[in-house]
């Protein structure tokens, strides 16, 4: 027959409960059989358009009827599960029926709604229940007494590139083989099991069978059931009996590919990483990809000599028949609608406009039964006298070795020995009869229980049912709890407990439950160290069990306690149905993590959701790592914009509109518990090298030794790198003015604690770097543009407080420099934790611009201080201990300093930074907490603080309210009382007081120096001390930029001077720079200019020593040295991370 396209539909789904949370915006439109899809960051531009055969719309306009079913509303163009059954499902059985082979897969990321489309929820029946019904109807109206039926069901999952039968219970290590048949050159599944079935009913036990074999597996081989693809095979036989007796059988072939969410590995970090390449994360589907390309240009001409690579992956040699082979094969893609899924929508549509071009040559099976016995006897001849003439002989000069020659004689000698049985194996078939086969596996099917079936129980006895993250999965186990107690922990333990699980962090006896009437509670077994959750807590001790509550055996079993004899014990917050996402949220909360999506953006809602996914995942990893005693430790790091490498937190206005600016990243820690190393990794390689964990993992359940690999293959080692100590941030405002800036800068890490402090110089000079004249100075910045400017930047010296970065320390920046971006780094200077560097770098700029004066005017670079790690030997009595005990012993040193660092902290100030040139702090700076205990201990001081925050400004407000009410009617000015108890209502305490002081003297100084006001003249030194509280004010607000919101959803340490007028001195008058510019520039009054600078002086000295008054109000005795305020006061940026284990 001539050849035909491969027929692509595309689906879109409702938002769901998440996208309607946060208002998400509707990206898709559906007119006929065209989709448009429009990139919400670019709203003027033309959305994209593709033609598919059909597009349906099932997003919105439908109403549910009283038994569940959804149906299109009136007028509307929701296309329900029943019309897309006609359009699809119909033509499946009618090419099954007329003896083709039929191919349907389904497309698209993780809850696109895949599943919905093939299997369907609840009474939305989807696809393949539909087909397999519709199938066994048509069948039951057979009237010819010649013409018989033959159903047979199957059903495997691929991950990992291997192949699991999921109507069996004993898969062997590594998966089923795939083998290729020599002569017809398709590739099959060795030992698949291939189940009679007669009825529907059947194949829908079978398939709760198989559904209840993937959860299982999925949680105890701790496998991300969204990467798996799941392929049902339905082969349908008509045996046409003829008038002269001989029988023809018609053969057809229904796969039914419930393929692995499509969404692309996040390549952000991993790009580099030595084990990316070793991942197999989508490489099914990246191959499945390849294979549809070449395809295209096949079908398209556009390409004479292709090799399409089949066998690439387990996926593609199984589709082959289905892609460019002898099938009529369906595509159906699932659609997000959200606008925060844009990118993976579209690649969706991509993928699927690629596969319409396909063409396949589909031929009807049909063939004389006892011809094709015949014809696998004949093989099966041929087949033994090769085996028996010594295999197969291979030809000298191919350019392989022997030893290669050798290898491939045995593989095809094994290939033909399991062809012999599978021919074997089908004579044997076709000897028994039909309704002896049919019989027996309708005995083996009534015997199946998949857990839950019993309903009648659930009302009238408590349980637990599982949770997924794939919601297929998700109630799918049950566990009823009898009478007494209930043991929990895994199958080799003697006695065998009543529920038995295995996999990561489950015990051999790990808790026990007990039902005394209906009253459920819960203990761990004692001395098991077994680790169980109820609601996200730990538990410990004996807990009572309340209706609904959640429960998380090890890293993986999360189950829910359902218990109808007390369902008013459960809390009435609630809601009606617990979900996978919901008790992961409640995990995430209690880890200090916010979880509400109220007023937060697009790019803090990308953030929490990547938070929700990782977490989960660093706790598994942390699991295997205990297991396989790796002695190293995971946990997520949130960094703040502010704190990143690189990050420009106060970027120009032309930079943030090419999409520069930083948001929080979400990134994991790996932490060596021997030596003290850490490294930071990106969230793609995480992942990466999460996937090459379980990959690890499972070879070591599968009884492999994996003690002697290679580190280099060795998903928890990674080479000693540098570790980023901290950042600072250098302003950059002087420039504009042709000034020199000299400062000493805040090292902070990204959790915003100081980690040292850091020597700075800013100084305009020439092409050569020789400092140009004073005379330069310039009272409008406007001048310099159109004009070359050059300015050097020196890194003097730095002092860094922990001792374990002594082995060598350097600075890195990135800056552009003649129009193209450089990474700057300093030497490295080892064996001190002082180093001094003295690197200076011109920084050349061939026409300034006034993107460049923004830059200048509010922005800065960021200076990265790395400290040298080495792969230090350990201290010998830590060898002795396991991974677990480590952590432990880790947990005890972080709590202990966290105790002692609050005291150590109201030290800080005591010390003088200039007395002693290497006196580094002898501060203990807690580690990121690593345990449940220590976070919830670490939440109480940080509510107890800001519970003392609150009671300080409520006596501060009061105070400032007394004051006002016992002034003269004609002395109050509401303005400044505005200020003031605005002040005081956007502070956190007494930083903000002090700074709010500082501010107020500088904005007083007209008043007090009517000198100035009368000669609006100001020199380059006057000039310098405004700027410097000019950057002070901005830095500010970039403190309040800077803050990850925490848990209970406020701003946490964030100021706001929105009441506070800073016109006064951030505008400068016009006239006044130009009197500033002819006074600088005349020669015969340099007297009375220096007399003019000093006096200007003594006015702003009350608001530089304002800045001593945050010592002052921590009682450290603190002298002021006469000299402008610094910038490692003024660059100190308050913020916070969070760091969950």
């Amino acid at each position: 027959m001539p050849d035909e396209s491969v027929k692509v539909a595309v689906r879109v789904r409702p938002f769901n409960q998440r996208e309607k949370d946060r208002s998400a915006k509707l990206i898709i439109k559906m007119q006929g059989q065209m989709t448009t899809i429009a990139n919400p960051e670019t709203p003027n531009e033309e959305p994209k358009s593709f033609s598919f055969d059909y597009s349906y719309w099932s997003h919105d306009g439908f109403q549910e009827k009283s038994d569940g079913v959804l149906e299109p509303a009136g007028g509307s163009s929701y296309a329900s599960q029943r019309r897309v059954f006609e359009d699809l499902g119909q033509g499946v059985l009618d090419n099954a029926f007329e003896g083709y082979n039929c191919s349907l897969f389904a497309y698209g990321q993780t809850g696109s709604g895949k599943s919905y489309s093939m299997v369907g929820y609840g009474q939305n029946k989807g696809i393949v229940p539909i087909t397999c019904d519709e199938m066994f109807k048509t069948m039951d109206k057979n009237a010819d007494p010649n013409k018989r039926f033959e159903v047979t069901f199957s059903m495997l999952e691929i991950y990992n590139e291997q192949v699991r039968d999921l109507l069996s219970k004993d898969n062997p290590k590594g998966g089923l083989n795939v083998r290729q048949n020599p002569k017809l050159g398709l590739f099959y599944v060795e030992n698949l099991k291939r189940v009679p079935v007669g009825s529907y009913a059947e194949i829908e036990k079978r398939t709760d069978q198989g559904t209840a074999s993937r959860t299982v597996a999925s949680t105890n081989m701790n496998a991300t059931s969204s990467r798996a693809h799941t392929v049902v095979t339905i082969t349908f036989d008509q045996i046409i009996k003829s008038e002269s007796g001989s029988e023809t059988k018609k053969s057809s072939v229904m796969n039914l590919v419930d393929l692995a969410g499509s969404e692309r590995a996040d390549s952000t970090g991993a790009t580099g990483d030595r084990l990316k390449e070793g991942a197999n994360i989508n490489k099914s589907l990246s191959a499945l990809g390849n294979v549809i390309s070449a395809l295209a240009d096949l079908s398209m001409g556009t390409k004479k000599k292709i090799m399409v690579p089949y066998r690439d992956s387990v996926l593609t040699k199984l589709l082959q028949n289905a892609l460019g082979g002898n099938s009529k094969t369906i595509m159906i893609a699932a659609l997000s609608p959200a606008d925060i899924n844009y990118d993976e929508t579209l690649s969706t549509l991509r993928y699927a406009d690629r596969a319409k071009k396909i063409k396949n040559k589909a031929v009807v099976n049909e063939n004389p039964l006892d011809k094709l016995i015949r014809e696998l006897k004949e093989e099966n001849e041929r087949l033994k006298k090769a085996m028996e003439g010594g295999g197969v002989v291979m030809q000298e000069g191919a350019g392989l070795t022997p030893e290669e020659l050798d290898k491939m004689r045995k593989q095809m000698e094994e290939d033909i020995r399991a062809q012999l049985m599978a021919n074997q194996a089908m004579i044997a078939e076709n000897a028994q009869s039909w309704d002896d086969k049919l019989a027996e596996a309708r005995t083996e099917t009534e015997k199946i229980d998949v857990g839950g079936a019993d309903n009648s129980r659930k009302s009238k006895e408590a349980y637990l049912i599982n949770l997924n993250e794939d919601p297929m999965l998700s109630g799918v186990i049950c566990h009823f709890l009898n009478s007494g107690e209930t043991s929990v922990g895994r199958k080799d333990a003697s006695p065998v407990p009543n529920i038995c699980l295995s996999g990561l962090s489950i015990q051999k006896q790990h808790a026990v439950i007990f039902n005394k009437k209906g009253v459920i509670e819960i203990e761990s077994v004692s001395g098991s160290g077994s680790k169980t959750k109820i609601n996200g807590i730990p538990l410990t001790g004996r807990k009572a069990l309340c209706h609904k509550d959640r429960i998380l055996f090890g890293s993986n079993h999360m189950y829910v306690l359902m218990n109808p004899l007390k369902p008013e014990t459960a809390d009435n917050s609630l809601p009606k149905e617990i979900t996978w996402e919901y008790a992961q949220k409640e995990i995430a909360q209690v880890k200090g993590f916010a979880t509400g999506s109220a007023g937060l953006s697009k790019e803090q809602q990308i953030v929490q959701e990547q938070v929700l996914e990782i977490l989960p995942m660093v706790s598994e990893v942390n699991a295997v790592s205990e297991e396989l005693n790796k002695q190293k430790s995971f946990e997520v790091v949130l960094i703040s914009a502010a704190a990143q490498e690189g990050g420009d937190i106060t970027q120009s206005h032309a930079s943030k509109s090419k999409g520069l600016v930083h948001i929080t990243r979400v990134t994991v820690k790996m932490k060596n518990l021997l030596n003290g190393n850490t490294w930071l990794w990106e969230r793609g390689k995480f992942i990466t090298r999460r996937y090459l964990i379980q990959e690890l993992y499972q070879k070591f359940l599968d009884g492999e030794n994996i003690s002697n690999i290679p580190k280099e293959q060795d998903p928890f080692w990674e080479p000693t790198e540098d570790v980023l100590i901290g950042t600072s941030n250098l302003f950059l405002q002087s420039l504009s003015y042709c000034l020199d800036f000299e400062d000493t800068l805040n090292i902070s890490d990204y959790k915003g604690q100081e980690e040292g402090h850091l020597k700075v110089k800013l100084e305009p000079c020439d092409n050569k770097g020789k400092p140009i004249d004073e005379e330069a100075f310039v009272d409008d910045p406007h001048d310099l543009l159109n004009k070359p400017y050059h300015f050097k930047l020196t890194v003097e010296n730095a002092n860094i407080h922990k001792s374990r970065f002594s082995k060598g320390i350097m600075v890195k920046y990135s800056v552009k420099n003649n129009g193209k971006v450089e990474e700057v780094k300093t030497p490295t200077v080892k064996n001190t934790l002082t180093p001094t560097f003295n690197h200076a770098k011109v920084i050349s700029i061939p026409k300034l611009k006034q993107e460049n004066l923004d830059f200048f005017e509010s922005g800065c670079i960021t200076l990265s201080i790395y400290g040298i790690q080495e792969d230090t030997m350990p201290d010998p009595k830590l060898l002795k201990l396991n991974t677990r005990e480590l952590r432990e012993a880790s947990m005890y040193q972080d709590l202990r300093a966290l105790t002692i660092n609050q005291e150590l902290r109201q030290m800080e100030n005591m010390e003088n930074s200039t007395a002693n040139a290497s006196g580094r702090r002898a501060t203990m700076f807690g580690n990121e907490i690593a345990s449940d205990t220590s976070h919830l201990k670490t939440e109480v001081v940080l509510l107890q603080r800001k519970y003392e925050r609150l009671q300080q400004k409520e006596r501060r407000m009061q105070q400032i309210c007394e004051e006002w009410s016992k002034k003269p009617d004609g002395e109050k000015q509401f303005e400044p009382f505005y200020r003031a108890v605005s002040a005081v209502a956007n502070s956190t305490g007494t930083r903000l007081k002090t700074r709010v002081q500082m501010l107020n003297q500088m904005l007083r100084l007209q008043k007090e120096a009517p000198g100035l006001q009368r000669q609006k003249t100001m020199d380059p030194s006057m000039l310098s001390q405004v700027l410097q509280g000019q950057k002070y004010v901005r830095q500010m607000a970039l403190d309040k930029s800077s803050v990850i919101e925490e848990k209970d959803g406020t701003q946490g340490d964030q100021d706001s001077f929105g009441s506070v007028d800073l016109e006064p001195y951030m505008n400068a008058d016009p006239e006044d720079s130009a009197d500033r510019s002819k006074r600088f520039t005349q020669n015969g009054n340099r007297t009375g200019l220096l007399s003019d600078i000093n006096t200007k002086r003594e006015v702003i000295k009350p608001a530089r020593n304002a800045v001593s008054e945050y010592s002052a109000n921590k009682k450290t005795p603190s002298k002021s040295n006469g000299k402008r305020p610094s910038s490692a006061d003024n660059n100190k940026t308050e913020s916070s991370a969070c760091v969950v284990q």
